[in-house]
């Protein structure tokens, strides 16, 4: 049975941060948006909840309350802990970005920024699994077909214009033939929920180097994060350039490190409140073109994740908001080239604003998958607090873009010397 096509100027696949923040600011800009999302708020997704001051920005612009009484809990900068050393950087203060992060669990997090879109004038609905493209005879993109509901009723949808932020499975840009790059790089990260009384730390805590109990190298980097309802996302990430890669039982790795912290942080089975879980990072654009017969690729389908610090949901809000963007002033235009031109603006300045950052952070994350580059880096990089200044910037792609200090200077004219690919 197929139901009756519904219309919308342009339709949203996926309501997590990206897709969600696309279809606040098309709505915003008077267009008709369809936000379709496969499953029903609230839902559980891996993340160590972690927000930098670069994805408050775009919540800010988004008009959300970042307040401790709109459930979010402010951070004022980043613990670094490795080589036997502890080092506290708060965030930087700049003009570009707030000088503090935020905690938030994505339980809900996602939700809050879907119902924004939602008082903004997108349709949301939810329960609504896109299979794939709908196609004209050009075999140019012009809908979406999708099961909804329990029934799994079958129902296509169409629109000019559709904009995939489906997450790192990026079903409708494989039913394309936009497949994943293999030279970038992945991760994979695993995190599980601690009763602990951590939970309201005013930092973001990251481990650059794991220990087991017999004070062996463990593969992987670490988070803690206190997330102010009483528990702490205790985490771990691993990237496909270590020899660890998919030869390592995760769940059993964060258990081997969580072993060896005090006791009074409560790690344990006794106090964890749900299993643990996992997902796969897609990193340094590991998946192009962003643009391809009236689709746009944002967030995790882009492979938009920071290869330097594992950070997504800062960059799906950005590249939506960018799709959005270059979607509205594509749609003012007839269909046909030069609607095309204004399209393909946005691969273009998708590499403009993160191609050469990105480049930087693959030949990061190819010297830190060796664990023992990690430790040297660490053993030496830590007792340096402008070096770790310096660090900080980089990692967290936190800098002035004119202006600024002789820190923001060498960061972007690093980034400026990369080759954006």
């Amino acid at each position: 049975m197929t139901a009756v096509t519904s219309d919308a100027d342009v339709i949203v696949v996926g309501a997590g941060p990206g897709g969600s923040a696309a279809a606040h600011a098309l709505a915003q800009a008077g267009l008709d948006v369809l936000l379709l999302e496969k499953s029903g708020f609230p839902r559980e997704k891996v993340c160590g909840d972690g927000l930098t001051p670069r994805a408050v920005k775009s919540l800010v612009e988004l008009g959300i309350d970042t307040s401790e009484s709109n459930g979010f809990l402010r951070n004022r900068g980043l613990r670094i802990i490795g080589g036997g050393m502890r080092l506290e950087l708060p965030w930087p203060d700049l003009a570009s970005y707030p000088d503090y992060g935020l905690v938030r669990p994505r339980l809900d997090f996602d939700e809050l920024l879907a119902r924004t879109a939602q008082k903004a004038g997108a349709r949301l609905q939810e329960h609504t699994n896109v299979t794939g493209p709908l196609l004209d005879d050009a075999d140019r993109v012009v809908g979406v077909t999708a099961k909804v509901g329990p029934e799994r009723t079958e129902v296509v949808y169409r629109a000019p214009l559709v904009i995939a932020a489906d997450g790192n499975s990026a079903r409708l840009a494989l039913s394309m033939g936009i497949q994943r790059r293999d030279d970038r790089p992945m991760g994979v990260a695993v995190r599980r929920y601690f009763e602990s009384p951590r939970h309201d730390d005013d930092m973001l805590e990251s481990w650059l180097e794991l220990r087991g109990e017999d004070g062996s190298l463990l593969p992987g980097y670490g988070w803690v994060f206190g997330v102010g309802d009483g528990t702490s996302n205790v985490g771990l990430g691993i990237l496909n350039t270590t020899n660890a890669w998919q030869k390592t039982d995760y769940k059993d790795l964060l258990s081997r490190w969580t072993r060896t912290m005090p006791g009074e942080w409560q790690f344990d089975e006794e106090h964890a409140t749900g299993p643990v879980r996992g997902g796969a990072l897609p990193m340094g654009f590991n998946r192009q073109p962003h643009y391809s017969r009236g689709v746009l690729l944002v967030g995790d389908a882009a492979g938009a994740v920071n290869p330097f610090n594992g950070e997504g949901i800062a960059y799906a809000m950005e590249s939506g908001l960018l799709a959005a963007e270059v979607a509205v002033q594509a749609l003012a235009r007839p269909a046909g080239p030069s609607r095309e031109r204004a399209l393909q603006a946005y691969p273009e300045q998708m590499k403009a604003v993160y191609g050469g950052y990105y480049t930087l952070g693959r030949v990061f994350v190819h010297l830190i998958g060796n664990p023992q580059v990690m430790a040297l880096a660490t053993r030496h990089g830590l007792p340096r607090p402008l070096l770790m200044k310096f660090t900080l910037k980089l990692l967290a792609n936190l800098t002035d873009p004119r202006g600024g200090d002789a820190l923001d200077r060498i960061v972007n004219g690093l980034t400026r010397l990369a080759p954006a690919a």
